[in-house]
């Protein structure tokens, strides 16, 4: 086990280092003088000669990287300088929405994907297969922002049932906070799902042609108990892996989402930087989406390699 850390730790820190060079070097791309945007409209040239030094932008490109990786070393992001806040401080406000947002998703992803799949693999090639596999494609190439615009028409708009927009923190407001993020998270966890289905579908395929299947169904086992009990367990071994990479996604990739809805979590933080030009946001935000993505890679290698027996003799 420690072996098997130490040879993903060591792939880890030049793939962190690398994502640091590309996100710091990406932001120097962008149009315009940051300097100049901050000082607003009008643009006194002590104010950008003040901002411009204070953001070290008078140093070269590899200063002006070492400056910033010194700072993120040592758990300093930088400041938003629209906000003027640390980004560690905006970066603590907006997790726990969007970790909520991923969670409920998963969830709902999980509750439908897993038994479409199962129901797909064990009645193949039945109306029961085709409709899952309909739904799935459904689920794949349904764009979210469109799924999120209908389903505010349906629900908020025609019958009042729950909230168009907005978000209530559950130490607020339970029951206001789950009507809130219901449709955000169908939305997301609609597109996994459909991921979910055809890798549970494929597993599950493969280990009920499998010889130990055909062992337990010889036995006399009841049907239930063969796919529940022995097919099961062992086809969701490649679905972990799959649940907690998606997992990541959605930390990072609720972009769409989050501004339909108008949730205040990572997605709406980081297009309000980019369109204020809040560089210090951008950056942060990004590298620790890419941090906690990575992670939670490392997360599900290593409960796959718990849960998978052929790995560790």
């Amino acid at each position: 086990m420690l072996s098997f850390l130490a040879r993903r730790l060591a792939t880890i820190l030049p793939t962190l280092l690398f994502v640091s060079m590309l996100i710091f070097g990406l932001q120097q791309l962008l149009p315009g003088d940051p300097a100049v945007v901050l000082a607003g409209e009008e643009r006194d040239p002590n104010v950008v000669a003040y901002l411009r030094q204070k953001l070290h932008l008078d140093e070269p490109l590899p200063m002006r990287y070492l400056y910033w990786l010194g700072g993120v070393l040592q758990g300093d992001l930088g400041e938003s300088m629209r906000m003027q806040k640390p980004v560690t401080e905006l970066i603590a406000e907006k997790l726990p929405v969007t970790i909520e947002l991923a969670s409920i998703a998963i969830l709902v992803a999980l509750t439908i994907g897993i038994p479409a799949g199962i129901v797909s693999a064990v009645y193949k090639d039945t109306v029961w297969d085709y409709a899952a596999n309909a739904v799935a494609l459904w689920g794949l190439s349904t764009p979210n922002f469109w799924l999120g615009i209908l389903l505010i028409l349906l629900f908020s708009v025609t019958l009042g049932w729950l909230p168009a927009s907005g978000y209530v923190s559950p130490r607020e407001d339970l029951r206001a906070n789950l009507a809130a993020m219901i449709m955000p998270a169908f939305v997301l966890g609609n597109a996994i799902a459909a991921v979910l289905m055809r890798h549970t579908r494929s597993a599950m395929l493969q280990v009920l042609s499998s010889d130990y299947v055909r062992t337990a169904r010889a036995k006399g086992l009841h049907e239930r108990v063969v796919v529940m009990k022995h097919a099961l367990r062992n086809a969701l071994v490649p679905v972990i892996t799959l649940g907690a990479l998606e997992f990541g996604t959605l930390l990072s990739g609720a972009v769409l989402t989050e501004q339909v809805f108008t949730i205040p979590g990572f997605g709406k933080l980081i297009v309000d930087a980019v369109f204020n030009r809040d560089y210090a946001v951008v950056q942060g935000v990004v590298l620790f989406t890419a941090t906690a993505y990575i992670a939670l890679n490392l997360l599900a290698d290593v409960a796959y390699f718990l849960v998978n027996p052929r790995l560790r003799g």
